[in-house]
């Protein structure tokens, strides 16, 4: 957990194991999409990726119209920002009078609104996770819906492939970060053009991985191969794979091949 996440945490009320609030977010609401205007909104890799998916665009076109690629602080890790439409109110480009127009893949931060997810790792190397609520004056969600306990409402919003994929993001960082301070190295204007390329840019790093050969040098199984060629999550996961090996010298998942006898 960065410093900046840390300070936002304290700034808000924590929901503790099982208590429940009150919710509801729909054109009945009188503030409905209230929410969705000038929004400081960065996207995950996994929230990118199903963004894509939804508007049927490459990674290339996609951050050329909709975002600002950009460096995480006191890291360097590739991040990217929602770039907002440059009128009045600064509505997301995906908000219309009806509601959001990517509903269905809309992004981790949308989707668990009004909570507010932070995460570390424990020494066991564990994930943990604290929640918070975010109550903001202008949302009246709160006076009406359907009561939820935070395990309740992740599930309500489909955030569990989300937070999965999103939790590696956040422990690459971390590693990163303590690596840095560690060592005192940092990532490399070419390493971060990778990083990039393997967390931002799927489509363009599976035809990387066949032109280089990059997989014929680790110990893969070919149903593993195959599936990281052919299927964009699949290829997320590996370049968290292939990162964590390149950058930080291992990964549970990955090794590169013994020399041959």
């Amino acid at each position: 957990m960065s410093d900046t996440s840390q300070d936002f945490l304290n700034g808000h009320q924590e929901l503790k194991t099982g208590e429940r609030f009150r919710f509801a977010c729909h054109p009945g609401v009188s503030c409905f999409g209230a929410c969705c205007s000038a929004l400081d909104l960065m996207l995950t890799p996994y929230d990118a990726l199903r963004l894509r998916h939804t508007t049927g665009q490459t990674s290339r076109e996609f951050i050329q119209l909709f975002a600002s690629l950009l460096a995480m602080p006191e890291v360097g890790l590739p991040m990217l920002h929602m770039r907002m439409l440059p009128d009045a109110r600064h509505k997301c480009p995906f908000q219309r009078d009806t509601g959001c127009a990517v509903y269905q893949d809309r992004p981790s931060a949308c989707r668990t609104y009004p909570l507010g997810r932070a995460t570390q790792r424990g020494p066991d190397g564990a994930v943990v996770e604290r929640i918070f609520m975010a109550r903001e004056a202008h949302c009246h969600g709160f006076e009406a819906g359907t009561d939820f306990d935070a395990g309740a409402w992740m599930h309500d919003q489909g955030l569990e492939p989300y937070n999965e994929a999103n939790d590696r993001y956040m422990a690459l960082a971390e590693d990163l970060r303590h690596f840095a301070e560690q060592t005192g190295r940092h990532m490399a204007q070419k390493q971060l053009g990778m990083a990039g390329l393997a967390l931002y840019q799927p489509d363009e790093f599976q035809p990387f991985l066949t032109q280089s050969g990059l997989m014929d040098r680790l110990e893969m199984t070919e149903a593993r191969k195959n599936d990281v060629l052919h299927d964009e999550e699949a290829c997320l996961d590996f370049g968290y794979d292939w990162l964590e090996l390149s950058l930080l010298g291992h990964t549970e998942h990955l090794r590169p091949k013994g020399p041959r006898g």
